[in-house]
């Protein structure tokens, strides 16, 4: 059975990643205004939630091993492509969290979050005992050498915007829920409040601690991803997911629920589509020079959103997958 509520969960992770994107493209910087204190707060929020969301379809989907390990060579070698254009690419790194959660599909929930924790566990002892800012420009958020093969395995398992270890420990939390009766009313509201506690316990090591270095570590910012962070965003997406399948009966009866879910079962293609047609706006438009205010970013995000959700709609009139979701599909049948 699917449930609409995961297609709207991601399709909002979509846009929490593009209000994100959009401003950080865009060289907007942020101020105390409402636009921005929203945009801050789903950073590092909205695309934890997408893997995690990745995980329960991993779990759910029930599809062969290796179909799903073509599937992760098909959205490697896409992210490669894209990352010649958008340098904090996600999917090659999805395709890196695919690869390494494929032996466990079949583990009991108990070692998926044993798993989970030990990706965190390596994470943290790597920031204690590797250099988290080798190749970083922090003025720019220039990358540099990942064309290199130290810099590309640095980058991807290290340091990099989404890298494996913590970032897999997201995969196997999906792949723990995905395990759950999501269907019933007492699990959601469960994932609810779990989520909330966990997102709220999350941020006080970082209060408690006086050495600014740890607490930096032991921060719930996405850079460095230390545990409080996965905690926190683990929470957070543990909490949408269990309000959006809470809502979903109420979305049903006012026809919106359709219209939300859409969008979220072609996630890939409106990724590709963020950043060719929203960036690539942007730039036409002489936009990325930081000159919009945050209130503009802001409108702009939301209004490709809703287009988002029209042009999807339009699409469905046509053809049930989006393109980038049938392509995949159909180079990977070939191993089923």
């Amino acid at each position: 059975m699917r449930l609409h509520g995961l297609d709207i969960a991601r399709f909002l992770a979509f846009c929490g990643m593009v209000l994100v994107n959009f401003r950080i493209a865009a060289q907007v910087t942020a101020g105390n205004d409402l636009a921005s204190v929203l945009t801050n707060a789903l950073e590092g929020r909205a695309s934890a939630l997408f893997v995690i969301l990745a995980g329960i379809g991993l779990t759910m989907g029930h599809t062969p091993k290796r179909v799903l390990l073509a599937r992760a060579v098909f959205l490697f070698a896409l992210g490669l492509l894209n990352l010649m254009i958008f340098e904090a690419d996600i999917l090659h790194f999805y395709a890196l969290y695919f690869v390494l959660a494929l032996p466990f599909l079949d583990s009991t929930p108990r070692r998926l979050l044993t798993l989970g924790i030990g990706a965190v566990g390596v994470g943290l002892l790597s920031l204690f005992l590797l250099d988290y800012e080798a190749h970083w420009d922090w003025e720019t958020f220039a990358y540099a050498d990942f064309w290199t093969l130290e810099g590309f395995l640095r980058h991807s398992f290290f340091n990099g915007w989404h890298p494996v270890f913590p970032w897999v420990s997201f995969v196997f939390f999906g792949m723990w829920i995905g395990r759950l009766d999501l269907a019933q009313q007492r699990m959601q509201n469960r994932l609810i409040l779990g989520g909330i506690g966990a997102a709220l316990l999350a941020s006080l090591p970082a209060q408690l601690l006086q050495d600014p270095e740890l607490a930096e570590v032991f921060g719930t910012a996405s850079l460095p991803p230390g545990p409080c962070y996965i905690l926190a965003a683990s929470g957070s997406a543990a909490a949408v997911i269990g309000i959006m399948l809470r809502v979903t009966p109420l979305l049903e009866h006012f026809a919106l629920a359709e219209w939300l879910a859409a969008p979220g079962r072609m996630a890939l293609s409106l990724y590709m589509g963020h950043i060719l047609l929203g960036m690539g706006t942007l730039e036409a438009m002489g936009q990325l020079d930081g000159s919009l205010s945050t209130e503009a970013i802001f409108g702009y995000s939301l209004g490709f959103c809703a287009l988002c959700m029209m042009l999807t709609w339009v699409w469905n009139l046509f053809a049930t997958r989006g393109p980038l979701e049938a392509l995949m599909r159909w180079s990977s049948e070939f191993f089923r």
